[in-house]
C-alpha cells in the first residue's frame, strides 16, 4: 500500500525529500544499466565483425583450390551470317583451338496418317469392328498400346496417346479446307535422333497406318559435326562426330556445343583460353572483403582528444587481434614458392593512413598473364608440397578466431553474453532494494509528519490554555 503525507499539519512536504533520496540511490543502478548496454552494444558489433569474417573466409574459400583458378573463356568466331553453333564452357576444359563445321541438325521424328484415311470430323468414329486396337514403339523402347471400343474416335486416340507418356506428342491436323476439312493424326517424337524414330507395330483402326503408311513430315536424325578439317600435306585427319541431340556435351572435355544451322562450308574456329578477368574479380573481392573488416575495426577504434568521444572497440584488445591475424594471412610469405611468394608482388599495396589495400590493378594484370600458375599457386593448398597459399592461411586464420572452444571471438562474445546476464541479475536485485528503500523512507517520514502534525497541535491546546496579556 502507497503511504503518502502531505506536511499539512506541519507545513513542511517531505515528497521531495524522499524523492531526491531515492534517486541518490538510483545511481548505482543507472550506472550498472549503462554497462549492460555497453555491453550488448558491443556484443552486437562483434557479431557484425564476425558477419564480415565469415564472408571474408568465404571469399578465401573461392581461391583456395586450383579448380577456383580453372576460369575458362570462349569464343566463336565464324564467317556465315548466322552462327552455325553457340559454345560455353566449363572449368575442366583445356585451353585450345577447335575448328567445327556443321553438317546436319538433329530433327525429331515426326509422322501424319495418309490423307487417303482423313476424316471429315475430328471426333470420327475411327472404329470399324467391336473394338480397335493401336500400337506403336519409339526406337527400340517398349511396344505402347492403346485400345479403344467401337465408338472410339480420332480425339479420343489422341488423348489416348498423350496421356501414356511414352516419348510422343499426337495432335490432329486439318488438311483439308474448311468445307472439306480432312483430319489427320500426326504423331511427334519429344526427343530428337535417329534413336527416337517412331514406328507402327499395328493399327486394325480406320487410320490403317501399318497396311497403308504413314506421311512423314520430319525425318528422324542425328546431329552431324566435323571436327577439325582433313589436309594431306598437313597430315591432318577430320573427324566426323554424330549425335542424337543438337547440344553437344561430350566431344571436348568441359565444352559444351549447341548447334544452331547447318553450314557445311564454312567451318566455325572455337577458342577456350584461360579467362583472366574472372580471377582478376574474384581477387578484388578478396581485397575488398579485407578492407571491409579493416574499415569497420577502424570505425570503432578511433578517440577524439578534443570531445573526448570513443568508439565502441576502443580498449578492446579482441579488435586489434583480428586484425593482426587477418592480416598476417594475407601477408605472410609463403615458403616453397619461387616466382610469387607475398601478395605484394601481385599489386597488393598497404595504405599507411588506414591499413586498408588499394589493389594496383596493372600489376595484377601483368602476373596473371605472364605467371597465371604463379599467382595461382600463391593463393591456393597444395596437396603435394604441403605449402597453404594466403586463401588456405585466410581461412584457417578465421576459423581460428571462430572455433567454438578456443576461438577468441567466440569466447569474447561469450563473456560478453555472460556479462549482459550478470548486469541483469544485479539490476533485478538492485532494484528490488531500491522499493524497499523507499517504503521504508516513505514510512518513516510519514511517522515523523504524524509526529510533528500532534506536536504543533499540543502546542496551540497550550497557547489557548495560557493566554498572553499586554501590561
Amino acid at each position: 500500500m502507497a503511504i503518502s503525507f502531505g506536511g499539512l499539519g506541519n507545513g513542511v512536504d517531505f515528497g521531495p525529500v524522499v524523492d531526491a533520496l531515492v534517486q541518490a540511490e538510483r545511481f548505482p543502478i543507472d550506472g550498472l544499466t549503462q554497462k549492460k548496454l555497453q555491453a550488448q552494444k558491443k556484443q552486437t558489433e562483434l557479431g557484425m565483425l564476425g558477419a564480415k569474417l565469415l564472408s571474408f573466409q568465404g571469399l578465401g574459400n573461392s581461391l583456395r583450390n586450383r579448380v577456383s583458378f580453372n576460369k575458362n573463356q570462349v569464343n566463336v568466331a565464324s564467317p556465315s551470317a548466322q552462327t552455325p553453333l553457340a559454345a560455353s564452357v566449363s572449368s575442366s576444359a583445356a585451353p585450345g583451338t577447335y575448328q567445327v563445321t556443321v553438317n546436319q541438325l538433329a530433327s525429331a521424328h515426326q509422322i501424319i496418317s495418309k490423307a487417303s484415311t482423313a476424316f471429315s470430323e475430328s471426333d470420327a468414329d475411327i472404329v470399324g469392328g467391336a473394338s480397335g486396337t493401336f500400337q506403336f514403339q519409339v526406337g527400340t523402347g517398349s511396344i505402347h498400346t492403346v485400345n479403344l471400343d467401337a465408338t472410339g474416335t480420332l480425339d479420343e486416340l489422341r488423348s489416348a496417346i498423350n496421356d501414356l507418356g511414352a516419348g510422343v506428342s499426337a495432335s490432329v491436323l486439318n488438311t483439308g479446307g474448311e468445307a472439306s476439312p480432312q483430319f489427320r493424326l500426326v504423331l511427334s517424337a519429344n526427343e530428337t535422333g535417329l534413336d527416337q524414330a517412331i514406328t507402327i507395330v499395328a493399327d486394325d483402326t480406320n487410320l490403317d497406318m501399318v497396311t497403308t503408311g504413314v506421311d512423314t513430315f520430319q525425318a528422324a536424325q542425328d546431329s552431324e559435326i566435323v571436327l577439325g578439317a582433313t589436309d594431306g600435306g598437313a597430315g591432318t585427319t577430320a573427324i566426323t562426330i554424330n549425335r542424337s541431340s543438337n547440344t553437344l556435351t561430350d566431344v571436348v572435355t568441359g565444352l559444351t556445343l549447341n548447334l544452331q544451322a547447318v553450314d557445311a562450308s564454312n567451318p566455325v574456329t572455337i577458342s577456350v583460353s584461360q579467362d583472366h578477368s574472372a580471377v582478376k574479380a574474384a581477387i578484388s573481392d578478396f581485397v575488398k572483403g579485407y578492407n571491409e573488416i579493416v574499415s569497420f575495426v577502424n570505425e570503432r577504434t578511433f578517440y577524439n582528444t578534443e570531445t573526448k568521444e570513443r568508439g565502441i572497440f576502443v580498449g578492446e584488445s579482441l579488435a586489434r587481434n583480428v586484425l593482426d591475424r587477418v592480416r598476417e594471412s594475407v601477408f605472410s610469405q609463403i615458403g616453397g614458392l619461387t616466382t610469387y611468394t607475398g601478395a605484394s608482388q601481385i599489386g597488393f599495396e598497404t595504405q599507411t593512413t588506414d591499413g586498408t589495400i588499394k589493389l594496383n590493378e596493372a600489376a595484377l594484370d601483368s602476373a596473371l598473364s605472364t605467371n597465371f600458375s604463379a599467382v595461382r599457386d600463391l593463393f591456393v593448398k597444395n596437396a603435394t608440397t604441403g605449402t597453404k597459399g594466403i586463401a588456405e592461411l585466410v581461412v584457417n586464420a578465421i576459423d581460428g578466431l571462430d572455433d567454438i572452444d578456443t576461438g577468441s571471438l567466440t569466447r569474447r562474445q561469450n563473456a560478453l553474453t555472460q556479462q549482459v546476464k550478470d548486469f541483469t541479475s544485479q539490476i533485478t536485485l538492485k532494484e528490488e532494494a531500491l522499493t524497499r528503500f523507499e517504503q521504508q523512507q516513505r514510512l518513516k517520514f510519514a511517522n515523523l509528519d504524524g509526529l510533528l502534525a500532534r506536536l504543533q497541535s499540543q502546542l496551540k491546546q497550550m497557547q489557548n490554555a495560557f493566554p498572553t496579556t499586554n501590561g
